[in-house]
């Protein structure tokens, strides 16, 4: 079985988050952070944004960078240190982060049948604990935090579903809300400025269209297809408000989509192809995109830098590790960090 983790970011544990300027209403703790940080450097008035990422732990001993309050000493900085286990083993699952400052991990797979339970982190106790379990067993799904602070978890494997599910945070339940119009995994799930939520490509085999959730009335509805059809690729809202999809099997393209008319239309092309990498929008709003699993030499190490303002990539220093289905975490300094496989 291929390994992927959507990123929208995403493809992602709270990692591809960054906020942008405008006036909608934050979700995620950490966006507080980024945003004051970005207040800080540029003075711009704000707007919330989260998207969803991707996240894989192999094991059941889960580890956690820690953000110690107070502040850590000298000598425990940049170290690991182990924090509680979850009561399952997963992989191919997602992270949330919650507006309580709690993380919603939801489905996967210890080997191949996957998982309808859930658990909750605490970082304040370093402890685990379960909470409701989905509807419907699922890896390889979408997890996207909504404004109102549910959870919105959709599509995965195996069988392919339509299905998608809401978890409530303040009771620790589920509820089932519309299917797709489409059965997908491996598919990517963006946050857009209006509420609404994005999801795009998928396999099974791979697709070319996309869906929009409305959280309102809970349904889904088409809007335009992407010109390639795409599966471990990664999603990335820009902060002019379009989102980034880039890559997936095979493929070294680039596509963005326009939420004010339903479009999309072409940008730059990668130098490589890639598929389960990771993209992060940086503090200067360009996308830094790494690793993955190329389709003739296989998994790399190699890095590039998308430039929104122009629409085209450059080199950047690759890696240390060749590595695939990782996650990539953006710092409060403005530094990534990369983790994983």
């Amino acid at each position: 079985m291929r390994e992927h983790c959507t990123s929208g970011t995403v493809r992602g544990a709270p990692g591809n988050r960054r906020p942008y300027r405008g006036g909608v209403r934050h979700v995620l703790l950490q966006q507080f952070i980024v945003l004051a940080l970005r207040q800080i450097s540029e003075g711009d008035h704000m707007r919330g944004r989260s998207c969803l990422c991707g996240f894989r732990v192999s094991l059941v001993v889960a580890v956690t960078f820690l953000a110690v309050t107070p502040a850590p000493s000298s000598s425990e900085l940049g170290t690991w240190a182990p924090t509680g286990s979850m009561a399952e083993a997963r992989h191919l699952h997602t992270a949330t982060l919650l507006s309580n400052g709690k993380v919603l991990v939801a489905g996967g797979a210890p080997y191949a049948a996957p998982l309808a339970s859930a658990e909750l982190y605490d970082s304040a106790t370093g402890t685990w604990s379960p909470t409701g379990s989905m509807g419907t067993a699922r890896y390889s799904h979408a997890a996207t935090p909504l404004l109102d602070g549910k959870v919105l978890v959709a599509g995965g494997c195996c069988p392919y579903t339509a299905s998608a599910e809401l978890y409530d945070p303040a009771t620790g339940t589920w509820s089932p809300t519309g299917n797709m119009m489409q059965a997908r995994y491996a598919h990517t799930a963006t946050l857009l400025p209006n509420g609404k939520v994005l999801v795009a490509g998928g396999g099974g085999p791979p697709m070319d269209s996309a869906e929009l959730y409305n959280p309102t009335t809970g349904t889904w509805s088409s809007t335009g297809s992407m010109a390639t059809a795409r599966f471990g690729h990664t999603a990335t809202l820009l902060d002019n408000g379009k989102v980034l999809v880039a890559g997936g099997h095979t493929l070294t393209t680039a596509e963005l989509y326009d939420p004010a008319t339903g479009t999309w239309s072409s940008t730059g092309s990668m130098a490589e192809d890639r598929d389960a990498h990771t993209a992060t929008l940086l503090l200067d709003g360009k996308v830094l995109v790494a690793g993955g699993n190329r389709y003739i030499s296989g998994t790399t190490a190699s890095a590039e830098l998308y430039d929104p303002a122009i629409g085209t990539w450059s080199p950047a220093g690759s890696m240390g590790t060749a590595r695939y289905s990782h996650t990539a975490t953006l710092l409060l300094d403005g530094r990534v960090l990369v983790a994983g496989s």
